[in-house]
């Protein structure tokens, strides 16, 4: 279903789960959003690039903490860009 993108198999898979023995996947199951998971299942869009950016401004952000103010992460992340 993840790697050959069938997002129309994803109510079928959610029922499974609901019958089976594993009450965690039960809670999992139950608080899924089956547009929004299908659409992602489905559609070709990607927000890849945007999660890239925001990891690689969190990381100077990390390890700064406690250390510096903003103005000194603002001109780390414009310089390493």
């Amino acid at each position: 279903m993840l790697t050959e993108r069938k997002g129309e198999c994803l109510p079928d898979w959610l029922d499974a789960v609901r019958q089976g023995d594993l009450p965690s996947l039960h809670t999992l199951a139950a608080g899924i959003d089956r547009n929004a998971v299908i659409a992602g299942l489905t559609l070709p869009w990607s927000s890849g690039v945007v999660e890239g950016h925001v990891n690689r401004i969190k990381i100077p952000k990390r390890q700064m903490f406690g250390r510096a103010g903003f103005q000194l992460l603002r001109k780390r992340v414009l310089l390493a860009g």
